[in-house]
């Protein structure tokens, strides 16, 4: 038997924790303790590769719009260029959403209740 191999194995945290309390005395009498669990690596936080649907892209257009001219009245062939380059044609969108507002879900209905309070007008 290998001794050094098995002490080696008895220091591993997990093996540690499944030795009985009488192992863990005779062991340290011995000047035997466990090795400090080793550090877990943290993955740096990566940007999310989800795709904005074109709904979300068009609020954040509009609200956009809203910020640099104070008004929510878009001109219909209006199109705006958010920071990342994205060009949004912020009056057809507006249009088809008012349009489509009966088969919108609930969330959807939500961001343009928002969006009204900001005085857009859904008549």
């Amino acid at each position: 038997m290998d001794v050094g191999k098995r002490l080696a194995r008895q220091r591993k945290p997990a093996v540690w924790a499944a030795l009985t309390d009488g192992q863990h005395e005779r062991l340290e009498q011995l000047g035997i303790m466990a090795l400090a669990p080793e550090p877990v690596e943290v993955e740096a936080v990566k940007p999310s590769t989800a795709a904005v649907s074109a709904f979300e892209t068009g609020v954040a257009a509009l609200a956009q719009y809203k910020a640099h001219t104070g008004s929510v009245t878009v001109p219909r062939r209006h199109v705006e260029t958010l920071p990342d380059g994205t060009q949004v044609r912020l009056g057809v969108f507006l249009s088809n959403s008012k349009s489509r507002r009966a088969t919108l879900t609930a969330d959807k209905l939500a961001a343009l209740a928002a969006l009204a309070a900001l005085g857009l007008n859904w008549d």
